[in-house]
């Protein structure tokens, strides 16, 4: 019989040409998540899993005819955000796109340095991560790029808590030590935390943009936030167990 028919979710991010990270690492993610992914490159990057040297920016106005085409012919309602040239620009895209569909629900992860030690973003001004934040559905920062994001507070957990005031920001807890990897949610002034064991092999090469892909995928078939994030940190853990190489492997949740 016919499979019944997915929803569509967007990509908007970087090409590494290793496929842990970016954009085909979200597209994967995303199609064994029960939705159907579609792309739009924002940065082509000359990388590996544990080598990175530069990137060329795709210009805005190709980014942006690139979104056209595809909301011409498929209806898209979830979008994820990665790797962009710089966040004046962002703001500028969230702002077109919401035009396009003021439906959109957007999730920002926030690449502002690459796990080989690019750095993409070395500032960032609070009014306008402030105004970005408000057009997000969700933002997913691990610990240092909270910091960086909200420079001046004593922990993570903290500007999390400031910056939840804007928008719902879900904290990836990878870089912690210890015998538990905790992520936590931080939305409508509460907290939700999913764990799971950290790993002797876990490392990998792109596990953020897995993770907020994943949410992605299943705020995209209609679970709740908690609900998707839960989802998303049992899809992750296993995708962190699945070899003992920094490049993943994708499996069916």
């Amino acid at each position: 019989m016919p499979q019944p028919l997915r929803p569509h979710a967007l990509s908007i991010a970087g090409f590494d040409p290793s496929a842990g990270a970016g954009l085909l690492a979200d597209v994967k993610t995303l199609e064994m998540n029960g939705v159907y992914g579609l792309g739009v490159c924002s940065a082509l990057t000359l990388q590996n899993d544990v080598s990175f040297e530069r990137v060329n920016w795709v210009p805005a106005a190709e980014i942006r005819e690139q979104i056209r085409i595809l909301f011409a012919r498929f209806k898209v309602d979830f979008i994820k955000i990665g790797l962009v040239e710089s966040l004046p620009q962002l703001l500028e895209l969230v702002g077109w796109l919401k035009v396009q569909n003021p439906q959109l629900k957007i999730v920002w992860d926030p690449v502002l340095k690459a796990s080989a030690g690019y750095e993409f973003h070395r500032k960032t001004d609070r009014n306008l991560l402030q105004a970005l934040c408000a057009e997000m559905a969700l933002v997913t920062p691990n610990k240092p790029e909270m910091l960086r994001m909200w420079p001046g507070e004593a922990a993570a957990d903290i500007a999390a808590q400031a910056v939840s005031s804007f928008c719902p920001v879900l904290l990836k807890g990878g870089h912690d030590e210890g015998a538990q990897a905790t992520d936590v949610l931080f939305d409508s002034g509460k907290w939700h935390s999913f764990t799971a064991p950290r790993l002797p092999h876990g490392e990998k090469h792109g596990s953020g943009c897995v993770l907020s892909a994943a949410v992605l995928a299943n705020l995209a078939k209609g679970k709740s936030l908690v609900e998707a994030c839960r989802a998303a940190k049992d899809y992750t853990t296993a995708f962190l167990a699945s070899n003992d190489t920094l490049l993943g492997y994708h499996s069916k949740s």
